[in-house]
């Protein structure tokens, strides 16, 4: 049996696209103001009927997955990622930011939600913690040399030097663009590599 091809692939392909599009557009909407949206939560936001949003996302999950990719990512790094743990590093922080960058208006307003109101952390899609799990798993390699524990607190202090809430002291506060924010940002995760290595290292 062949693949099925997906409902917005086929006749009028740019009227769904839009639709598609306007789907998309109304959960980053409903994202960005603290909220999880189901798929007849975007439709309403969009003024699409249900019965033709579910053509597009059968469920929740696919809905977010299309809104924010990186939500079902386990890991950031490739199939054939190297074995050094700069480089992988690297990889994934450069990944990571790309997201920040990108979904920078929504991660604020969910950094606020959550500030205000941190009883409703666990429910803010984008304040899941899972990159955490991504920078541990770049740093995989060091197993041997750093003992789990040193390998996640590594990992969480990476993430502190890395992330939306520096990109807002650094652009807001420290007066940077965007560019050299992130550039840096992955300077502070490669000394913070780097010192933890060194300390393993010390006699």
């Amino acid at each position: 049996m062949g693949m099925s091809i997906p409902y917005v692939a086929t006749g009028r392909t740019a009227q769904k696209s839009r639709t598609y599009n306007a789907l998309v557009a109304a959960a980053r909407d409903l994202v960005a103001q603290g909220l999880t949206p189901t798929v007849e939560d975007a439709a309403a936001k969009a003024s699409i009927s249900r019965t033709t949003a579910y053509r597009y996302f059968p469920n929740q999950r696919e809905l977010l997955a299309a809104a924010y990719p990186s939500i079902t990512a386990v890991s950031l790094l490739p199939d054939d990622a190297p074995t050094d743990p700069a480089e992988r590093l690297e990889i994934v922080v450069d990944g990571y930011l790309r997201i920040t960058t990108e979904n920078e208006a929504a991660l604020r307003a969910a950094l606020v939600l959550s500030v205000d109101k941190p009883n409703v952390q666990h429910e803010l899609l984008l304040r899941r913690g899972r990159v955490v799990g991504w920078i541990e798993d770049a740093l995989a390699p060091l197993q041997g040399r750093l003992t789990q524990k040193q390998i996640g607190r590594l990992a969480r202090a990476i993430r502190a030097a890395a992330g939306i809430e520096a990109m807002i002291w650094l652009c807001d506060v420290g007066g940077l663009d965007r560019a050299e924010a992130v550039t840096l940002m992955k300077w502070s995760a490669h000394a913070l590599l780097r010192a933890a290595t060194a300390d393993a290292e010390a006699p």
